[in-house]
């Protein structure tokens, strides 16, 4: 059951400790993140796991449309992403995959070190 929630709508002044701070008193939490910008400055959102469900249920119905630093912060559920693995993390499966196709219709792959230029 969903537990990680997405906190949108962030003052740029806001820190991992005030995020942290700001959603404790519903329950334990397993993690906190907060996107930095290349300048270090918060990117206008966040993420606050739970450890139980209903903490995070919580958390949104006490924490949605709060205001925080002046601002209006938006809680709900976080959607699932790519389940925290790298983009890159299948390239093997893929790259072995797309040699078997090519194989199979007679075409030929080669590495790009193999390639003459």
């Amino acid at each position: 059951m969903p537990r990680a929630l997405y906190v949108g709508g962030l003052d740029e002044a806001v820190t991992l400790d005030l995020l942290r701070a700001a959603f404790i008193p519903f329950g334990v939490l397993k993690d906190v993140q907060l996107p930095l910008d290349r300048e270090g400055k918060g990117r206008g959102f966040g993420f606050v796991e739970f450890e139980d469900e209903q903490d995070a249920e919580a958390a949104i119905g006490n924490m949605d449309g709060a205001e925080l630093f002046g601002r209006g912060i938006r809680v709900n559920f976080a959607r699932g992403g790519g389940g925290g693995r790298a983009v890159w993390a299948d390239a093997e499966k893929w790259w072995g995959s797309l040699k078997e196709s090519a194989g199979e219709e007679g075409g030929e792959l080669q590495e790009e070190s193999a390639v003459e230029r």
